[in-house]
């Protein structure tokens, strides 16, 4: 798969389109599973792309944003790839933010169907509140951010919240390695303390743990409801700061089944296809591509069956 690069024009998304749909087609999956994308309200996105402009001179490295585009793009760019389902990933950075992300999130996976509804949390009085009434309004999955939030996720505040979410099976996205910078929460002791009293939580590591890969594929050898998404691994991006260990990729598949697609769109300094393009020159084999790429995510989000082209 050649790397494309989107010049912003409706001839170059027509291109990148036909070149993810190449790669899935070929695989004989009806199309992809992201669990991890972002679309919040605007001013939050806007600050968060303002974030991405500045860690460059933070990290040594410039973070262009590849799909700084209006919501409604975003979106058709998605359908466009064959994405058949995707996240709303967002999160708060301070108290009294979770509830009402959530609340915009809700509405935002009404009008957009292939979204599975998308909640956040904060350690803050009422969280196990509105976390419950997030899980019986539909929510399909949770995003924590232990990096930007700079929480522990072992406060006292949290610990009903993750028995909840445990017990309806909810998975959550966790942003818990200390890649692109380290956070005072950051990294695996955190997470494997909170999964040694929640050992039942569907717990997903966002972005592998990179840095801190070996440490988190361990948890996920240790607790059957862990699991972790792509996000930005194996890319030639990721790999210039946070390579993967060579000795490490037998794991990948031995964990197959732990796997899940992540590409972080739209704030990714590469087009979306250099996901799919890394992910295969892992040289694993198609096998594993079907079950990361799409099998994986709609087994453990009951996906109806696609429907048949033909």
């Amino acid at each position: 798969m050649a790397l494309s690069v989107s010049d912003g024009s409706e001839t170059a998304d027509q291109d990148e389109a036909a070149e993810v749909r190449e790669f899935w087609t070929r695989l004989g999956l009806p199309g992809l599973v992201d669990v991890h994308t972002h679309f919040m309200p605007e001013q939050v996105l806007r600050k968060v792309w303002a974030y991405f402009d500045a860690v460059g001179p933070l990290t040594g490295m410039e973070w262009p944003i590849t799909y700084r585009h209006e919501e409604e793009r975003r979106v058709a760019l998605l359908r466009d790839f064959g994405v058949r389902a995707f996240t709303s990933m967002l999160y708060p950075h301070k108290a009294g933010m979770a509830e009402w992300l959530g609340g915009w999130a809700a509405d935002f996976a009404l009008r957009t169907p292939e979204c599975l509804q998308t909640a956040t949390l904060f350690p803050e009085e009422g969280v196990e509140r509105y976390v419950r009434e997030a899980v019986e309004r539909g929510a399909r999955i949770f995003k924590a951010h232990l990096q930007v939030g700079a929480y522990d996720p072992n406060d006292a505040l949290l610990d009903p919240v993750w028995g909840l979410l445990a017990d309806a099976g909810v998975p959550v996205v966790v942003h818990c390695g200390s890649g692109p910078v380290p956070g005072k929460h950051t990294g695996p002791e955190p997470v494997g303390r909170l999964l040694a009293r929640h050992p039942r939580l569907r717990l997903v590591v966002a972005h592998m743990g990179m840095p801190e890969y070996a440490d988190f594929l361990d948890l996920a050898e240790r607790y059957g409801e862990v699991r972790v998404d792509t996000t930005m691994a194996f890319t030639d991006f990721s790999e210039r700061f946070a390579p993967f260990p060579e000795r490490e990729k037998g794991r990948l598949l031995e964990l197959t089944d732990r796997i899940l697609l992540g590409s972080d769109f739209p704030n990714i300094p590469y087009p979306y296809a250099h996901q799919l393009q890394a992910l295969e020159r892992l040289g694993i084999g198609d096998s594993w591509l079907r079950a990361v790429c799409h099998d994986n995510g709609a087994r453990l989000f009951d996906l109806p069956a696609a429907p048949d082209p033909s």
